[in-house]
């Protein structure tokens, strides 16, 4: 299956929940458009876009059906996958790992798939001819090693792990000193996604980054935060909540493939100012792809 049919497909639950779409195009007129907006606003309000969004949706399309003098459904259809696709864009949403090694700092809470994506995106460098190196730094989930673990054989790529409840920060220090020993290209870093409470979380995060810098001061460093787009809205602020302490340099949206609120891409790129790098679709190990804004936007509506 190729990308675009993974993703057509993967977005099929969200797509499904604005079928109604067609038909609004379809009895569109530009001279009696009132009831027209108000069902497509209905409608992208469903797929979790968020209000501001939806907002300056509705009013940019307005104005290009009258400056463009649409009449037909077609063609507003198309205008409206173009203006998404323009709040989607400018994002750079590809990795930056120039340097030898570089670091790859997963976050996000527990149950998001952050661990299954880690090893996604492992098998995915692999591939590409680099050689990986995954860091057990959640030391605070029971068995979170272990899946790593699993995680590191599929993917064909070593790991450093401690023992449970060992400190995190001292588990990524090792792992860099493996990594330059062993000439790792990337090193992927697990992190806990639940402490004691928020702050604990949070100051456990900033030590693990300046035990980073402190022995890796010019490497590439991408900060990822794995979402769970089942989650909508409420992910998009546990986002906010890792923003004020993680310098996040992009977003992992999982399971699109089973949620209708596929419009969250949108509210994160207005709301949160952090590109997403890739999606996950599905649960093959070949289901997480890099996020194409324009591919993405035209997937909505095919």
């Amino acid at each position: 299956m190729g990308f675009f049919d993974k993703l057509f497909s993967g977005l099929s639950k969200t797509r499904a929940n604005m079928e109604e779409l067609e038909e609004i195009f379809k009895n569109f007129s530009r001279w009696n458009d009132a009831e027209f907006y108000e069902e497509l606003e209905e409608m992208l309000l469903m797929s979790d876009m968020s209000w501001d969004v939806v907002d300056i949706v509705i009013k940019r399309l307005r104005t290009r059906v009258n400056l463009d003098e649409l009449t037909r459904g077609d063609q507003v259809k198309k205008a409206l996958t173009g203006i998404l696709s323009d709040i989607l864009a400018g994002q750079d949403t590809s990795l930056k790992l120039g340097t030898k090694p570089s670091v790859i700092l997963m976050t996000g809470v527990n149950g998001v798939g952050k661990t299954t994506t880690i090893g996604k995106l492992a098998l995915m460098l692999k591939n590409e001819g680099r050689k990986v190196l995954l860091c057990a730094g959640d030391t605070f989930r029971a068995a979170a090693a272990e899946q790593l673990g699993i995680w590191a054989e599929r993917s064909g790529s070593e790991i450093v792990a401690h023992e449970e409840g060992s400190d995190p920060a001292s588990v990524v220090f090792d792992s860099i000193a493996a990594a330059k020993a062993r000439g790792s290209d990337v090193i992927i870093v697990d992190t806990a996604g639940r402490l004691h409470n928020k702050q604990n979380l949070m100051n456990e995060l900033a030590k693990i980054g300046r035990v980073i810098r402190r022995e890796l001061p010019e490497a590439d460093i991408e900060t990822l935060m794995v979402l769970d787009a089942t989650t909508g809205q409420n992910g998009l602020e546990q986002a906010k909540q890792f923003l004020e302490t993680a310098e996040l340099t992009g977003i992992v949206l999982t399971k699109l493939d089973g949620t209708a609120k596929g419009g969250i891409v949108y509210a994160i790129a207005s709301q949160l100012k952090v590109p997403v790098k890739f999606i996950g679709v599905g649960e093959g190990v070949e289901d997480l792809l890099p996020f194409d804004p324009k591919s993405f936007s035209e997937a909505l509506f095919e």
